[in-house]
């Protein structure tokens, strides 16, 4: 799943860090529930217009949904949407 954050990269950044049961990495094919920001972190590299290019817009989030629970993961994602509008 992949959703565009109001606010750039700093929203993107707050709801990662908002995060407690999403792991933060970058790979994917895990059972865990996973999270990574690209613009802060795998494609953080290249320049603003290179990141837009390669399809990395400012506030993009990737999820990947594990097996914990449907209440647990809900309210992980509750708690990041919080801390990316503060």
């Amino acid at each position: 799943v992949a959703f565009e954050l109001r606010g750039g990269v700093d929203a993107g950044k707050k709801f990662v860090d908002g995060l407690a049961l999403h792991s933060h990495v970058a790979n994917i094919g895990d059972v865990r529930s996973l999270v990574i920001h690209p613009a802060s972190t795998t494609h953080s590299q290249l320049t603003p217009d290179e990141q837009l290019t390669s399809g990395v817009t400012p506030g993009l989030v990737r999820l990947a949904v594990g097996i914990e629970g449907i209440d647990d993961i809900l309210a992980d994602l509750r708690a990041g949407f919080a801390a990316a509008t503060t």
